[in-house]
Parts: structure tokens; C-alpha cells; sequence
């Protein structure tokens, strides 16, 4: 018979192994026998290989019982037990497949608590290390097969990339349009409070169109870009990875650089010129807005103002920003897609990085280009 008080007893079954027997309401407030019971029954049959149940008296229960197995299981498993739970409820054994089926969260060890800040310094140091090594890898990777591109070798869909030119371009015009028109706005406001000062209204057009052609147009393109499509990529060749389909492409004697990453990047630097140049004009627009709108300029002036203002020089130095931008963007995202690792966390995590790693990217570049641009006085 059942007894109201939670109980177990321990013997030894035919087969050499424990059988614990477990009787009583297993509920909450009900005093639980401690599991020291069981571990003790383990520290004097060294030989014990197995753990089983007998469940047949447990009158009621709930997650305390839940929890003590859970508990029990983990010991047997430190231990190098089997724990055959076949002979549980029925529920409680399939609350315990499912608690065990949850990947538990990586612990930080003890011993790095006591690491000194130079251990710290030199695991990162090694950590970047290996991170350059894959980047540069990658990068190498990704130069082959645009040469096997463009002498006829490589092997890809066509119609891969007029799908990423529709993604990376007419989808992306809408929030290109609206950002665009925005820094416009802003860059003629924060004009308009200096040059108002001196009567020089008129050269808001100059500061919008300037600033448009040869800097923001392409800079903001670009970080949108990053945060849209570069994203998006990551996200597509991590679930991709997930899913095996790019060690199915392996299996096949298909290069996944030449299949995946090929297309994405020939649509994105194909686009990003294109949207720069709408982003300009678009940025202009919302400059006009301001000047005619606010600081009583006409159309004919602004519009005579910004064209004499304007070379198509600026407009190059944006454009082929951009084009750099695209090809950065396109790397990224692809880099940490096909990085990625083989769960749902880490195909987020891989957009993450790839949005992250754009955007260094394309102020470094712009740096650098910007210094270039000044050397040679363009």
C-alpha cells in the first residue's frame, strides 16, 4: 500500500545493478528523502553499472519528483552509471526526455575566474588571430572563384542572380528613398543655422550636393545595405549550413563559394552604384525641400545653384565608394553565413556579426578612401 510520506529504498536487482523503489505522495511542502540515500548505495557497490526504478506506489506527484530524477540522472551520468528510467510514470518520463533534450547553458569554468589580465590578453590575441586566418582564408576563396567567373569556369545559376539583383536593388528603394531624403533634410538644417548668420542661404544647395555626391549618399547606401541585405545573407547561408544543404553542395564536387557567395556578391556590387546614385538625388531632394520650403530660395535658384556646384568628379567619387561598400557589404555577410555555426542561436548570431563586421568595414574604407581622395586632390 501507499503511504502519504514520500519514500524510497534502495536494493540490489538480479542483474547486479540498484532498484530503487519509490512510494508515497511526492509533492510539494512533503519532506523528500535526501539523495545522499542513493549516493551512498553507489559508494558501497563499486560494481554497480545500472540505476532502474519501481514506481508502482507513487500515489501522486508533481515537479518535486520531477526534480529529484533530474538530479539523480545527472549524478548517474557524472558517474558513469546507466539510469534505466523505464520503470517511471509515464509523464514523468517524458518530462524527463524533454528536460534532458534542452541544451543545458555552457558554464563558465571556475579556473578562469583566477586567470590574470595577461591570459586574458593572449587568449584574445589568439582568438583574433584565428579569426584573421578564417577572413583572409575566405577572402582567397572568394578571389577564385571570381576568377573562374570571369574566364567561364564557374559554376552557378544564371537566374541566382537576377533573384539577388530584384532583393538587392527595386526591394531596397523604398527604405533607401526614405533615409536618403532624411539626411538631406538634416544636412540643410544644420546648414541653414550657420550659413542663415551670414546671408548665405544660397550655398545650402552647395553643402547638400557636395555632401550627397561625394560622402553620404554612398555612406548611408552602404549601412543600410548592411544592415538589410548583408544581414539577410548571413542569415540564408547560416540556416543553409543548418540544414546541410552546403555539405550536400561539397558532396557534389560543387565549389558552395562559386554557388552561394558568387551570385550574392556580383548582385550587390552590381546595385549599390545605382542605389548611391538614387540615393543622391534623393538626398538633394530633401535638401530642396528645406531651401525652398524654409529659407525662401526658389526652385530656379537652387536647382542653378547645386548644377554649378556639382562635377560629375563628386558624383564619381561616390559611385566608386559605393562600389567598394557593395563588395565589403556582399563579403561579410557571406563570410559569416558560411561560418556560421549548426543550431538556430548561431544563424542569429551570424547576422549579428555580419551587420557588425560590415559596418567596421565600410568606415575603415571610407577612411582610407577619403585620405586617398585628398593625396591626389580629387
Amino acid at each position: 500500500m501507499a503511504t502519504d510520506d514520500p519514500k524510497l529504498e534502495v536494493d540490489l536487482d538480479p542483474s547486479g545493478g540498484l532498484l530503487v523503489h519509490l512510494r508515497g505522495v511526492w509533492v510539494k511542502d512533503q519532506v523528500i528523502p535526501d539523495i545522499r540515500d542513493i549516493t551512498n548505495a553507489f559508494q558501497k557497490n563499486h560494481d554497480v553499472q545500472r540505476l532502474s526504478f519501481d514506481s508502482e506506489e507513487i500515489a501522486r506527484w508533481d515537479s518535486v519528483l520531477l526534480t529529484f530524477l533530474v538530479k539523480l540522472c545527472r549524478v548517474c551520468n557524472e558517474k558513469g552509471i546507466e539510469c534505466d528510467t523505464r520503470g517511471l510514470p509515464d509523464g514523468v518520463l517524458k518530462l524527463i526526455h524533454l528536460a534532458f533534450a534542452v541544451a543545458e547553458a555552457k558554464q563558465i569554468p571556475h579556473e578562469s575566474r583566477n586567470r590574470t589580465a595577461l591570459y586574458r590578453i593572449g587568449e584574445r590575441l589568439l582568438a583574433n588571430r584565428a579569426n584573421a586566418q578564417k577572413q583572409l582564408y575566405f577572402l582567397g576563396e572568394t578571389c577564385l572563384s571570381l576568377s573562374r567567373f570571369f574566364t567561364g569556369r564557374a559554376r552557378y545559376r544564371s537566374s541566382d542572380i537576377w533573384l539577388f539583383i530584384e532583393e538587392c536593388g527595386p526591394r531596397a528603394l523604398p527604405i533607401v528613398t526614405l533615409i536618403s531624403v532624411l539626411v538631406g533634410l538634416i544636412l540643410a538644417f544644420v546648414g541653414s543655422v550657420q550659413l542663415t548668420m551670414f546671408g548665405a542661404q544660397i550655398y545650402i544647395a552647395n553643402l547638400v550636393g557636395l555632401g550627397m555626391a561625394r560622402e553620404m549618399g554612398a555612406l548611408m547606401t552602404a549601412v543600410i545595405m548592411a544592415g538589410r541585405t548583408g544581414a539577410a545573407f548571413a542569415a540564408q547561408l547560416g540556416s543553409m549550413k543548418v540544414n546541410e544543404e552546403i555539405d550536400a553542395l561539397k558532396t557534389m564536387g560543387i565549389s558552395p563559394v562559386d554557388f552561394l557567395v558568387l551570385p550574392r556578391i556580383i548582385a550587390l556590387v552590381l546595385m549599390m552604384p545605382l542605389l548611391c546614385l538614387y540615393a543622391d538625388f534623393m538626398g538633394i531632394l530633401g535638401g530642396m525641400l528645406v531651401g525652398v520650403g524654409l529659407l525662401d530660395l526658389s526652385l530656379t535658384e537652387y536647382y542653378t545653384q547645386t548644377e554649378a556646384a556639382l562635377a560629375m568628379r563628386d558624383f564619381n567619387v561616390g559611385l566608386f565608394k559605393s562600389a567598394v561598400y557593395g563588395i565589403l557589404v556582399a563579403i561579410a555577410g557571406c563570410m559569416r553565413g558560411m561560418d556560421s555555426g549548426r543550431s538556430s542561436a548561431a544563424v542569429g548570431e551570424a547576422a549579428t556579426n555580419a551587420v557588425v563586421t560590415g559596418i567596421i568595414w565600410i568606415i575603415v574604407s571610407d577612411a582610407i578612401l577619403t585620405v586617398i581622395y585628398n593625396a591626389f586632390g580629387v
